[in-house]
């Protein structure tokens, strides 16, 4: 079993001994970041065409992954990003796999040292279809730090369509699932969120 087989919230709710909630706006306060004129250039393009190709590898390419480098980009490149890596972490868990994108603590971009954000693509535009996955990616990436000994306070996911962004928190075996949508035409503010997930997850010794 891997991360792509928990198909509902039941799944890893029972299995892992979870609370999930679903939480009020955790980032409505979060400020909108102003976007580089080459990623507005780029989403002006891209957004259309992968909105009329309509497949899940056009909106993870022309969308998501842009998205993500601006990121990377702004934090001047002390974080990493990871595209569909394989993330084994306990197979006796069925915590293995590979995942879409994850964002690291970690200016590492050979080895996937300290994740923090795990970035699930929804299946058939449907951003509930992707809650299970990214919590049990979630899971992984809190164990896989431990391991480390790393002590993050949070670990975050989001689950996203390309078009549609949802935002998730994990903390002391307790998600929480932001009421809020977001959508790529607030592409400042989505930036803006994930921007502050990463400083909220800064590593303490």
């Amino acid at each position: 079993m891997s991360y792509s087989d928990f198909k509902t919230l039941a799944d890893v709710k029972s299995k892992f001994n979870l609370q999930i909630l679903s939480a009020g706006s955790l980032f409505s306060d979060v400020t909108d970041r102003q976007i580089s004129p080459i990623l507005a250039e780029i989403l002006q393009e891209n957004i259309p065409l992968a909105l009329n190709i309509n497949t899940e590898k056009a909106r993870s390419e022309f969308i998501i992954a842009p998205v993500l480098v601006e990121v990377r980009k702004i934090l001047q490149r002390k974080i990493s990003l990871f595209s569909g890596i394989e993330f084994n972490v306990d197979d006796s868990l069925s915590l293995s796999g590979y995942c879409d994108f994850i964002l690291s603590q970690s200016p590492d971009q050979i080895f996937l040292e300290v994740p923090i954000v795990c970035i699930v693509e929804a299946k058939n535009e449907n951003l509930k279809s992707g809650y299970a996955q990214c919590i049990a990616e979630m899971i992984a990436a809190k164990l896989f730090n431990e391991r480390k000994s790393i002590v993050i306070p949070y670990i975050f996911g989001v689950v996203t369509t390309g078009s549609n962004w949802k935002f998730l928190k994990y903390e002391n075996n307790v998600v929480s699932i932001d009421f809020d949508e977001y959508f790529i035409s607030q592409a400042g503010k989505i930036i803006g969120i994930l921007i502050e997930l990463l400083k909220l997850s800064e590593t303490k010794a």
